[in-house]
């Protein structure tokens, strides 16, 4: 099994070169982090997890600016977003930074995705909410065209590109049809979730991993319906509090990948959790 961790860098927190060095030099498969441009003040958003949202969502670091200087420090450690929230971003733009990423690296970034929780936060980036997964999956497919070996349109309903020279590609090549980083798709289990990540991705990024056991049924017919490869699905439960049951539980449902959840704390702080999670791996 291998074990990556999450956490929110801030301002406050332990910085992305360091928690980058220690991860690579204790074995951890990977990095993944959140992204958050802003929070505005009057929200009536609930978060999700109930309460008052922590103060981190509000200072989080750009993943993609913390992710560059955690590539320039390391050599196998993996990169990912947990999650990118594509709605929010120009296509174009977005295209450019993962492709600059992932070949910077060595072809090491995951793609992790997400359609948003916050209506306050997307509004502010022009998003209606109620078309938001048609908004990502249709800038998906844009990126996808940008990504591709050869120039390629895109002519879609919320934006358009031309065939066009846009290097550098992403070093994966494609896989039926994904082209571009290993790509996963988060959110909550259902039928339209499931069909995204069919087309699209690589597979699921369920944020916690409860209820695996009756959803990925589910999620591999639609898979198997979809025309794809069942030994390609991978499923990475995110943000989880791993023990040594909880891993068996995953290796029994062919899980080889959870995302573990650190403090968004101080050095030393991190660095204790980490030494507790080496255990595991």
């Amino acid at each position: 099994m291998r074990i990556a961790v999450t956490i929110f860098l801030t301002d406050e927190t332990i910085t992305p070169t360091r928690l980058a060095r220690e991860l690579e030099d204790r074995g951890f498969a990977g990095l993944y982090l959140p992204e958050h441009t802003h929070i505005p003040v009057e929200r009536t958003t609930p978060y999700p997890a109930g309460g008052d949202l922590p103060p981190e969502y509000g200072r989080t670091l750009d993943p993609f600016v913390a992710l560059g200087q955690a590539a320039a420090v390391t050599e196998r450690l993996g990169l990912g977003t947990g999650i990118t929230l594509v709605a929010q971003h120009d296509p174009i733009d977005l295209a450019k930074q993962i492709a600059t990423l992932d070949h910077l690296s060595g072809g090491r970034f995951t793609l992790g995705l997400g359609f948003g929780w916050n209506v306050e936060e997307a509004a502010d980036h022009g998003v209606r909410w109620s078309s938001r997964r048609e908004l990502v999956r249709d800038r998906m497919a844009l990126m996808r065209a940008l990504w591709s070996q050869e120039p390629v349109a895109h002519e879609g309903e919320f934006g358009s590109v031309r065939a066009s020279h846009a290097y550098p590609k992403p070093v994966q090549k494609p896989r039926g049809p994904v082209i571009g980083p290993r790509t996963l798709v988060g959110g909550a289990a259902g039928p339209k979730l499931f069909t995204h990540i069919s087309e699209y991705a690589d597979g699921w990024l369920p944020i916690g991993g409860r209820g695996l056991s009756e959803a990925l049924p589910v999620l591999r017919t639609v898979w198997a319906d979809a025309g794809r490869d069942p030994e390609a699905l991978q499923v990475v439960p995110y943000a989880v509090h791993p023990s040594p049951g909880k891993l068996a539980h995953y290796a029994d449902l062919g899980i080889e990948e959870v995302v573990a959840q650190l403090p968004p704390a101080g050095e030393a702080e991190v660095l204790k959790t980490l030494d507790g999670l080496a255990t595991l791996l």
